[in-house]
């Protein structure tokens, strides 16, 4: 995994220039499962018209099998069973892809494919996520070219925030009173704590859970003594709300850290933002000792 996560600038800026002129549609579904669900609400959660949805509820409960004109369907590996099915959910879909000659690609509805060029990918997602997002904020027009700049520039220091935080927490994780871990993030971040909850609960075997800062605020917050809260800060409309919020939780109990990138705007700030929470994860499972990425299941889920 570390070497994985060690080759995202590379990949990235190559995917920036690949996907540079691409346009992708408004106001369709965009399915996914996993990372590549979670990669579309960066785009949603900024305002633009699109309809993310996981592709299992889509095909079993929101479709109602009826068939629209166009969809984007995004499966890292081409090969994630719910997208599969709801190929037939539409009369023409786009294909964003890390794997070309998979059954994504063979459709005769299938209108264009956009590969996210990210190599093999062994781990957890992580070149693949971060392509991934670099190609919805292309095809919707938002340059990333800022935050892909800087994945190259700041690695050692998302690396360092990882190492450092992982040990930690893996410290409080070993006592008696670890109740257990959430990550935090508003707007487009939420992708990030989805993404970042989803890698760590998949590498580490312990439970991670990913939430807004106002979903959190509404409940949860009554769980803060002994319990990790990580928060992903960014510059937006929720800054104040976050600050005051998590000063109140540490009061009440709760291991605070805190991760913000202030070199983009918090409209790219979910790629870079995740890139340390990865690092958290490899050196988490390391201290843990895991032996392999997957143990009860596979890397590709196929229903």
């Amino acid at each position: 995994m570390i070497n994985e996560i060690k080759e995202i600038p590379d990949h990235a800026e190559k995917i920036l220039y690949t996907t540079k002129n691409i346009a992708l549609p408004a106001n369709v579904p965009y399915l996914g499962m996993g990372s590549s669900y979670y990669a579309t609400l960066a785009i949603y959660y900024q305002g633009i018209a699109i309809q993310p949805y996981r592709a299992s509820e889509y095909y079993n409960y929101l479709s109602g099998k009826k068939v629209k004109d166009m969809g984007v369907l995004i499966s890292q590996s081409g090969r994630s069973s719910e997208v599969i099915w709801c190929r037939e959910l539409f009369k023409r879909y786009f294909a964003i892809t890390n794997v070309l000659k998979s059954p994504l690609c063979v459709s005769t509805n299938l209108e264009r494919v956009f590969p996210i060029l990210a190599g093999t990918e062994l781990s957890s997602s992580t070149k693949t996520y971060i392509n991934t997002l670099i190609t919805l904020y292309n095809g919707h027009g938002v340059d990333p070219s800022l935050a892909v700049n800087l994945l190259r520039d700041k690695m050692y220091e998302y690396e360092n925030w990882g190492k450092d935080t992982a040990e930690q927490v893996y410290e409080l994780m070993l006592s008696q009173k670890y109740k257990g871990t959430y990550i935090i993030g508003n707007g487009p971040n939420i992708a990030t704590v989805h993404q970042a909850a989803h890698i760590l609960s998949e590498s580490t075997k312990h439970p991670f859970i990913g939430m807004s800062v106002s979903e959190y605020d509404h409940g949860p917050k009554e769980t803060a003594k002994d319990s990790v809260v990580i928060v992903i800060k960014s510059d937006g409309v929720s800054y104040r709300r976050t600050n005051k919020l998590f000063e109140l939780v540490a009061n009440a109990g709760a291991h605070v850290f805190y991760y913000e990138d202030k070199d983009v705007p918090e409209t790219l700030s979910p790629i870079t933002s995740v890139v340390p929470l990865m690092f958290m994860t490899y050196y988490l499972s390391k201290l843990f000792q895991i032996p392999k990425p997957f143990i009860v299941g596979n890397k590709v889920t196929e229903a």
